[in-house]
């Protein structure tokens, strides 16, 4: 933490990187006096900037309806209008072997607000929390602000980026109190098999803490192993569902999320649990009432033709992505996406003349080709690359055209 006086008052900030900062920090080093060529962002998760990507009609007419009725115009409750807490229990159910209630459920704005909530939730004095490395850093940003102790545990790239249970064990103790998945994986790409996931919960179940499962990326999967809920295993181990609207249905903007308790075993029934959840949700500030009376009719009329059209979209988007990385000699590519809309690639330095790190990679290249690349340090691994694919294929195959011309320009010339 960083101190600031504010009133003659001691005031921390964290120091903890951010993608959005670190992306802006980018854009700000590119020359405005010399566009020659356009900018090419593989650096932020928003697949709506790009016209292959856009979401279903029936999202923004269900909008349009609730908006119309004159019905929404007032507060909702702060746990969420009962129809959309109800709409999003029966739609996480399809998946289960239980059935939710939407007493299970929590909307919050976006899934950023959930994991703040999550971590708010579980924080106490002398509290820590298990972390992936690689991650999204988010969940370092709101544990530093509720100053909950972060431990890592790695994901093994040559396993295809599978958590490694050894470092989990190691690490644990009396006062651990959860540990975080996200599949589909963001930064990765990877998708956990069902006996992967099992393995979570039985770990967690030993180590006596709950899963937190993030799955904003849920069903984005083009690979071998299908979209698997960590709540599946909810009479394991307590499992912390978060999840949005944002990325499969392709509307980020919207800011529509849940923080859902999948739970069969009622741990989170606990009357003092629930009012303690509900008491924090009532100083949230929750996604536009309209916004939240149209989900029942976005997840009961979205059609199958549109999903399979994105998860299509991206697949060949990935497969574009792997491919052209492999002409790339300076860096190499562990693991071919399976989901999500990232891939994770690693940079060899020893090939490259006057690179020292990601970081001074990522300037330099955003300076001297305007593509913007996230370097691996913001999601915890130095000297990696994050890229994100969900791009316009033309757009994407022009960027890492670039990408290659920078690398040879910059390369070690061998006798």
């Amino acid at each position: 933490m960083e101190n600031g006086t504010v009133n003659g008052y001691e005031m921390d900030t964290p120091k903890n990187i951010t993608i959005k900062g670190i992306l802006s920090l980018l854009m700000e080093s590119i020359d405005d006096n010399n566009h020659s060529r356009s900018v090419i962002s593989l650096g932020m998760g928003d697949p709506t900037a790009h016209s292959c990507f856009h979401t279903t009609h029936v999202a923004p007419e269900a909008v349009v309806d609730a908006l119309q009725s004159g019905k929404f115009n007032g507060y909702a409750p702060t746990v969420g209008l009962p129809q959309t807490r109800r709409a999003i229990a029966e739609y996480l159910t399809r998946d289960l072997p239980y059935k939710l209630s939407s007493d299970d459920v929590f909307i919050t704005s976006g899934c950023t607000q959930a994991i703040d909530v999550a971590l708010a939730m579980l924080a106490r004095p002398g509290a820590n929390i298990l972390l992936p490395r690689p991650g999204f850093p988010i969940y370092e940003l709101c544990a530093a602000f509720r100053h909950l102790e972060v431990r890592h545990f790695d994901l093994l790239p040559e396993k295809g980026w599978e958590v490694d249970f050894d470092t989990i064990e190691a690490i644990a103790d009396q006062n651990t109190v959860a540990f975080v998945i996200i599949n589909p994986g963001n930064p990765c790409g990877n998708v956990y098999s069902y006996q992967h996931l099992k393995k979570i919960a039985e770990t967690a179940k030993k180590l006596k803490v709950l899963v937190i499962a993030d799955e904003v990326y849920g069903h984005l999967v083009f690979g071998r192993n299908p979209f698997v809920p960590m709540g599946v295993f909810g009479s394991i181990a307590p499992v912390l569902t978060l999840g949005s609207l944002s990325k499969r249905w392709i509307v980020p903007g919207w800011r529509l999320g849940w923080f859902v308790t999948s739970d069969p075993s009622g741990k989170f029934r606990n009357p003092k649990v629930v009012e303690r959840i509900k008491k924090y949700f009532d100083i949230l500030g929750g996604p536009a009432t309209f916004i939240q009376a149209a989900v029942p009719g976005i997840l009961e009329l979205t059609d199958e033709v549109f999903f399979k059209k994105t998860i299509n979209t991206l697949k060949q988007s990935s497969d574009i992505c792997f491919d052209r990385l492999k002409e790339i000699p300076c860096i190499s590519c562990p693991y071919k996406p399976e989901g999500s809309m990232a891939v994770m690639m690693k940079l060899n330095l020893s090939l490259l003349e006057d690179i020292s790190d990601d970081i001074d990679f990522c300037f330099k290249l955003a300076r001297e080709e305007f593509v913007i690349i996230l370097p691996g340090t913001a999601v915890g691994l130095k000297n990696w690359l994050r890229i994100t694919f969900a791009v316009d294929p033309v757009a994407l195959e022009e960027a890492l055209g670039r990408v290659k011309s920078f690398c040879l320009r910059h390369s070690k010339q061998f006798e």
